[in-house]
């Protein structure tokens, strides 16, 4: 036997009211004032960046010759040691190291470059990866792979 229709209207009143109410209350907790002295700061990183020697500088074949040059595979991989023609899931590191998508990573300011200069520093990554820096295998401290 279904219940009268009174009764039924009477609870579908309630129902209504009651989730109004529980609506207004949720909705009023985004207006309360925030306790004294409770504020919180968010912060990104515990330092600020340190940026490599060519940073904001030109970033060109020479300039990653010279640190390649002063690269030491057995020493930890850092701003001022790394391998700038070393790549990371495809992609060269900017001129202190980063890869694209890490937090630090900037634009490098790159030159001009002809097609001459193009197969000229093809032919010396050709003689880098036949003669690389003892101690520079994968794995190595200095390396990022």
């Amino acid at each position: 036997v279904p219940p009268p229709p009174k009764f039924t209207e009477k609870i579908s009143r309630i129902m209504y009211k009651l989730a109004v109410a529980l609506s207004l209350v949720a909705s009023v907790a985004g207006f309360a004032p925030q306790p004294f002295g409770a504020r919180t700061t968010t912060a990104i990183s515990a330092s600020a960046p340190v940026y490599g020697k060519y940073d904001e500088k030109l970033w060109d074949n020479e300039a990653k010759k010279d640190i390649y040059n002063s690269w030491d595979p057995s020493q930890p991989r850092s701003v001022f040691n790394f391998n700038p023609f070393e790549t990371f899931e495809g992609n060269s590191p900017d001129a202190s190291g980063y890869y694209p998508g890490e937090i630090w990573y900037k634009d490098p300011i790159r030159g001009d470059v002809s097609f001459q200069q193009m197969m000229d520093e093809r032919k010396e990554a050709e003689d880098r990866a036949a003669n690389p820096k003892p101690g520079s295998a994968p794995g190595c401290p200095g390396c990022r792979n």
